[in-house]
């Protein structure tokens, strides 16, 4: 079984992120398709996939190869090549796409700035042509402008033998958890209905527990906003005062523990007494406070028979 699919390589070089976004009815594609590497480029393997040209092309970029040199080396002594296609993009922006004659259609593919959009067994060409417009006109960080462009190519057919999981590999330098490596993100839905939503759901949450706000955004532990976080606090056990209003140090450490129960350490700031507003909008979301609606529960994932 091959992982047919559509997906799109691309980088952001004003942020130093180099990344990868698929989806497939095929289990676990991001196992299969996507390879990113910080500050050398990111490749898509797919079709009838030979996942040697990930860390291939990868190694190849890393040598100063461009996108285009890179894909000609990995195709050139591979004999299977036209049941294969590929994307890559390179240090600089560069891209490079390949189609092979064997894929299954609709496939092709299609490059622009910084990007490479590509599928086979789609809907119709308009699957990456949509794919390339939504990465064209939106915004935000990389992760932000490829899951736009799954979106978009859902929304006119993907895959045409329908939906099954998704993937989103971001690379960025010192950018993994503690710094320690470049994957700053590698979010991945391996079955599931809507698997494009479900990754949509967990970019969401990425944001939340890493992002930050600026200095000037955050809200003040004060007033009736504290009194809504103490009253959370209270229903969870986690703070026996009163009411008040103030940040004394019951409530700074009934708050340390709230940050630590929800993974927000990084969006509460106890010394300074101040909080995120998305931290604060999903406080008040998750436990229904006042001036917050409530979340829909998200529907498990389901295997299917």
């Amino acid at each position: 079984m091959a992982p047919s699919t559509f997906s799109i390589v691309a980088c952001d070089l004003d942020r130093r992120e180099w990344g990868v976004a698929v989806a497939s009815r095929f289990l676990a594609v991001g196992a299969v398709v996507p390879y990113a590497r910080a500050e050398v480029g990111a490749v898509a393997t797919q079709a009838f996939a030979n996942t040697t040209f990930g860390p291939q092309g990868l190694g190849h970029l890393e040598q100063g190869a461009s996108a285009e040199e890179a894909l000609t080396r990995l195709l050139e002594r591979d004999p299977e090549r036209e049941h294969r296609q590929v994307g890559v993009v390179d240090a600089v922006g560069r891209t490079a796409t390949f189609t092979g004659r064997e894929c299954m259609a609709w496939a092709g593919g299609r490059t622009g700035t910084s990007y490479a959009c590509q599928g086979n067994i789609l809907a119709g060409p308009q699957v990456v042509e949509q794919m390339a417009l939504a990465f064209e006109t939106s915004e935000g960080e990389l992760a932000d402008r490829l899951l736009a462009a799954l979106l978009a190519g859902e929304e006119v057919g993907g895959d045409r033998r329908g939906k099954q999981s998704a993937a989103l590999l971001v690379a960025k330098p010192a950018a993994g958890y503690g710094g320690f490596n470049d994957r700053y993100l590698d979010l991945r839905v391996d079955d599931d209905r809507e698997p494009v939503t479900a990754l949509a759901h967990l970019l969401e949450l990425h944001h939340l527990y890493f992002g930050k706000s600026e200095p000037s955004e955050r809200l003040a532990l004060e007033g009736k906003l504290l009194i809504q976080l103490q009253r959370i606090m209270k229903r969870l056990g986690l703070y026996q005062g009163a009411l008040h209003g103030i940040y004394d140090e019951e409530t700074r450490q009934a708050l340390r523990l709230l940050a630590g129960k929800e993974n927000l350490e990084d969006r509460v700031f106890l010394d300074e007494a101040t909080i995120d507003p998305p931290a604060l909008t999903y406080l008040r979301a998750h436990y229904r406070a006042p001036g917050g609606k409530r979340r829909a529960p998200r529907r498990p994932l389901r295997r299917r028979s």
